[in-house]
Protein backbone atom coordinates (compact mmCIF):
# COMPACT_ATOMS: atom_id res chain seq x y z
CA UNK A 1 0.00 0.00 0.00
CA UNK A 2 1.32 3.12 -0.81
CA UNK A 3 2.73 5.86 1.69
CA UNK A 4 -0.44 7.45 2.98
CA UNK A 5 -1.98 10.58 4.54
CA UNK A 6 -3.50 9.63 7.91
CA UNK A 7 -6.81 11.06 9.18
CA UNK A 8 -6.02 10.42 13.11
CA UNK A 9 -9.40 10.32 14.83
CA UNK A 10 -9.85 12.00 18.00
CA UNK A 11 -12.61 13.56 20.33
CA UNK A 12 -12.78 16.81 19.62
CA UNK A 13 -15.28 18.17 22.01
CA UNK A 14 -18.49 17.87 19.54
CA UNK A 15 -17.27 18.78 16.27
CA UNK A 16 -17.67 16.56 13.38
CA UNK A 17 -16.97 16.70 9.31
CA UNK A 18 -19.36 16.18 7.19
CA UNK A 19 -19.54 16.48 3.18
CA UNK A 20 -18.32 15.14 0.23
CA UNK A 21 -14.57 14.81 0.73
CA UNK A 22 -11.53 13.24 -1.39
CA UNK A 23 -9.85 10.79 1.10
CA UNK A 24 -7.43 9.38 -1.86
CA UNK A 25 -3.52 8.84 0.23
CA UNK A 26 -5.81 9.59 3.58
CA UNK A 27 -6.97 6.98 6.42
CA UNK A 28 -9.07 7.24 9.56
CA UNK A 29 -6.65 6.07 12.30
CA UNK A 30 -8.19 4.73 15.63
CA UNK A 31 -5.58 5.76 18.37
CA UNK A 32 -7.16 3.48 21.07
CA UNK A 33 -9.80 1.26 22.72
CA UNK A 34 -13.12 2.74 23.12
CA UNK A 35 -16.79 2.87 22.88
CA UNK A 36 -17.08 5.56 21.14
CA UNK A 37 -14.25 6.34 18.38
CA UNK A 38 -15.71 5.77 14.65
CA UNK A 39 -16.51 6.89 12.11
CA UNK A 40 -20.16 6.88 9.58
CA UNK A 41 -20.09 6.68 6.23
CA UNK A 42 -23.53 8.54 4.22
CA UNK A 43 -24.70 7.31 1.03
CA UNK A 44 -28.22 7.18 -0.38
CA UNK A 45 -29.78 4.26 -2.31
CA UNK A 46 -33.01 4.11 -4.44
CA UNK A 47 -33.66 0.58 -3.83
CA UNK A 48 -32.74 -2.15 -1.65
CA UNK A 49 -29.61 -4.23 -2.55
CA UNK A 50 -29.29 -7.49 -4.06
CA UNK A 51 -25.68 -7.98 -4.70
CA UNK A 52 -22.85 -5.54 -3.12
CA UNK A 53 -18.63 -5.26 -3.20
CA UNK A 54 -16.94 -3.79 0.27
CA UNK A 55 -13.37 -3.37 -0.70
CA UNK A 56 -10.74 -1.55 1.98
CA UNK A 57 -7.44 -1.97 3.71
CA UNK A 58 -7.44 -2.11 7.11
CA UNK A 59 -3.90 -2.08 9.80
CA UNK A 60 -3.97 -3.38 13.08
CA UNK A 61 -1.91 -5.05 15.91
CA UNK A 62 -5.07 -6.84 17.40
CA UNK A 63 -5.29 -9.99 15.31
CA UNK A 64 -3.50 -12.01 17.58
CA UNK A 65 -5.54 -10.20 20.85
CA UNK A 66 -9.05 -10.21 20.38
CA UNK A 67 -11.68 -10.18 18.02
CA UNK A 68 -12.75 -6.56 16.06
CA UNK A 69 -15.32 -5.28 13.79
CA UNK A 70 -13.84 -3.85 10.62
CA UNK A 71 -17.08 -2.96 8.68
CA UNK A 72 -20.74 -2.99 9.83
CA UNK A 73 -23.96 -1.56 8.01
CA UNK A 74 -26.98 -1.71 9.82
CA UNK A 75 -30.56 -1.02 9.27
CA UNK A 76 -33.57 -0.73 11.70
CA UNK A 77 -34.61 -3.85 11.49
CA UNK A 78 -31.46 -5.75 10.73
CA UNK A 79 -28.45 -4.35 12.79
CA UNK A 80 -25.57 -6.90 11.20
CA UNK A 81 -27.32 -6.49 7.70
CA UNK A 82 -23.67 -5.89 6.61
CA UNK A 83 -20.87 -7.32 8.60
CA UNK A 84 -17.08 -7.43 8.18
CA UNK A 85 -15.47 -9.00 11.65
CA UNK A 86 -12.36 -10.61 12.82
CA UNK A 87 -12.64 -13.86 14.81
CA UNK A 88 -9.43 -14.50 16.93
CA UNK A 89 -8.54 -17.77 16.47
CA UNK A 90 -10.95 -18.37 13.54
CA UNK A 91 -10.15 -15.32 11.10
CA UNK A 92 -12.92 -13.56 8.89
CA UNK A 93 -16.72 -13.58 9.90
CA UNK A 94 -18.66 -12.27 6.92
CA UNK A 95 -22.09 -11.32 7.76
CA UNK A 96 -25.18 -10.43 5.60
CA UNK A 97 -28.85 -10.32 6.54
CA UNK A 98 -28.01 -11.04 10.28
CA UNK A 99 -26.92 -14.51 9.18
CA UNK A 100 -22.82 -15.25 9.04
CA UNK A 101 -20.33 -17.48 7.53
CA UNK A 102 -16.01 -17.48 8.51
CA UNK A 103 -13.06 -17.72 6.09
CA UNK A 104 -10.52 -19.15 8.18
CA UNK A 105 -7.50 -17.10 8.09
CA UNK A 106 -4.67 -17.76 10.25
CA UNK A 107 -1.86 -15.47 8.76
CA UNK A 108 -0.67 -12.64 10.53
CA UNK A 109 -2.53 -9.46 9.91
CA UNK A 110 -0.20 -7.00 11.58
CA UNK A 111 0.54 -5.62 8.62
CA UNK A 112 -1.42 -3.19 5.60
CA UNK A 113 -3.99 -5.98 4.47
CA UNK A 114 -7.07 -5.53 1.67
CA UNK A 115 -10.07 -7.39 1.89
CA UNK A 116 -12.98 -7.33 -0.78
CA UNK A 117 -16.30 -8.92 0.24
CA UNK A 118 -19.00 -9.57 -1.82
CA UNK A 119 -22.59 -11.25 -2.41
CA UNK A 120 -25.31 -11.48 -4.19
CA UNK A 121 -28.97 -12.53 -3.55
CA UNK A 122 -29.52 -14.52 -6.81
CA UNK A 123 -27.20 -17.44 -5.70
CA UNK A 124 -26.72 -16.60 -2.49
CA UNK A 125 -22.89 -16.83 -3.29
CA UNK A 126 -20.50 -14.84 -0.63
CA UNK A 127 -17.04 -13.91 -1.29
CA UNK A 128 -13.80 -13.13 0.63
CA UNK A 129 -10.77 -11.88 -1.13
CA UNK A 130 -7.94 -11.54 0.99
CA UNK A 131 -4.11 -9.42 -0.55
CA UNK A 132 -5.82 -10.21 -4.29
CA UNK A 133 -6.72 -13.99 -3.24
CA UNK A 134 -9.44 -15.83 -2.99
CA UNK A 135 -10.98 -17.71 -0.69
CA UNK A 136 -13.47 -20.70 -0.71
CA UNK A 137 -16.65 -19.46 -1.71
CA UNK A 138 -19.79 -20.00 0.82
CA UNK A 139 -23.66 -19.73 0.42
CA UNK A 140 -25.38 -17.15 2.54
CA UNK A 141 -28.78 -16.20 2.67
CA UNK A 142 -29.93 -16.68 -1.26
CA UNK A 143 -32.95 -14.23 -2.03
CA UNK A 144 -32.44 -11.97 0.77
CA UNK A 145 -32.98 -8.08 0.26
CA UNK A 146 -31.21 -5.95 2.26
CA UNK A 147 -32.54 -2.54 4.03
CA UNK A 148 -31.55 0.41 1.79
CA UNK A 149 -31.87 2.77 4.77
CA UNK A 150 -28.79 2.26 6.43
CA UNK A 151 -26.00 3.21 9.61
CA UNK A 152 -22.42 2.29 8.02
CA UNK A 153 -19.99 2.38 10.48
CA UNK A 154 -16.13 1.68 10.39
CA UNK A 155 -14.33 0.13 13.31
CA UNK A 156 -17.17 -0.81 15.60
CA UNK A 157 -19.83 -3.65 15.30
CA UNK A 158 -23.21 -2.14 15.55
CA UNK A 159 -25.79 -3.81 17.72
CA UNK A 160 -28.25 -1.06 17.35
CA UNK A 161 -28.95 0.95 14.23
CA UNK A 162 -26.21 3.57 14.54
CA UNK A 163 -25.03 2.65 18.18
CA UNK A 164 -25.10 -0.66 20.83
CA UNK A 165 -21.17 0.01 20.47
CA UNK A 166 -18.64 -2.32 22.67
CA UNK A 167 -15.32 -1.59 23.40
CA UNK A 168 -13.90 -4.68 23.25
CA UNK A 169 -15.16 -5.39 19.58
CA UNK A 170 -13.83 -1.99 18.39
CA UNK A 171 -10.55 -1.73 15.55
CA UNK A 172 -7.33 -0.32 17.07
CA UNK A 173 -5.72 0.83 14.05
CA UNK A 174 -6.04 1.96 10.93
CA UNK A 175 -8.79 1.74 7.68
CA UNK A 176 -8.67 3.13 4.37
CA UNK A 177 -9.60 3.24 0.94
CA UNK A 178 -12.97 2.64 1.66
CA UNK A 179 -15.34 1.70 -1.95
CA UNK A 180 -18.64 -0.11 -2.59
CA UNK A 181 -20.73 -1.25 -5.51
CA UNK A 182 -24.17 -2.47 -5.34
CA UNK A 183 -22.86 -5.39 -7.82
CA UNK A 184 -20.19 -8.41 -7.63
CA UNK A 185 -16.97 -7.13 -8.90
CA UNK A 186 -15.39 -10.00 -11.31
CA UNK A 187 -11.96 -11.26 -10.15
CA UNK A 188 -10.05 -9.05 -13.25
CA UNK A 189 -12.07 -5.95 -11.32
CA UNK A 190 -11.47 -6.72 -7.57
CA UNK A 191 -7.36 -6.77 -9.10
CA UNK A 192 -7.72 -3.70 -10.70
CA UNK A 193 -8.99 -2.32 -7.20
CA UNK A 194 -6.46 -4.38 -5.52
CA UNK A 195 -2.96 -2.62 -7.35
CA UNK A 196 -4.77 0.86 -7.55
CA UNK A 197 -7.24 1.26 -10.12
CA UNK A 198 -10.35 2.89 -9.65
CA UNK A 199 -14.15 1.29 -10.78
CA UNK A 200 -15.56 4.49 -10.36
CA UNK A 201 -17.72 2.90 -7.34
CA UNK A 202 -21.51 3.77 -6.72
CA UNK A 203 -22.41 3.31 -3.28
CA UNK A 204 -19.53 4.64 -1.19
CA UNK A 205 -16.83 6.10 -3.20
CA UNK A 206 -13.54 6.80 -1.17
CA UNK A 207 -12.39 9.87 -3.55
CA UNK A 208 -15.71 11.67 -2.94
CA UNK A 209 -16.91 10.51 0.25
CA UNK A 210 -19.75 11.96 2.84
CA UNK A 211 -18.76 11.18 5.93
CA UNK A 212 -19.46 12.22 9.75
CA UNK A 213 -16.60 12.02 12.70
CA UNK A 214 -14.72 13.71 15.13
CA UNK A 215 -11.42 14.26 13.71
CA UNK A 216 -7.94 15.63 13.15
CA UNK A 217 -5.91 15.33 10.34
CA UNK A 218 -2.21 14.92 10.26
CA UNK A 219 1.10 13.78 7.62
CA UNK A 220 1.91 10.44 8.19
CA UNK A 221 6.00 10.82 9.62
Amino acid sequence: MERLLWCFLALIGFSSVLGQTDLHKKAFVFPKETENSYVSLKTQLETPLKAFTVCLYFYTELAQTRSYSIFSYATRQQPNEILIFWSKGKGYTFGVHGKQVSFQSFENTQAPTHICASWESTSGIAELWVNGKPRVRKSLEKGASLGKEASIILGQEQDAFAGGFDRNQCLVGDIGDVNMWDFVLSPEEINTVYVGGNLSPNVLNWKALNYEAKVKCHLWP
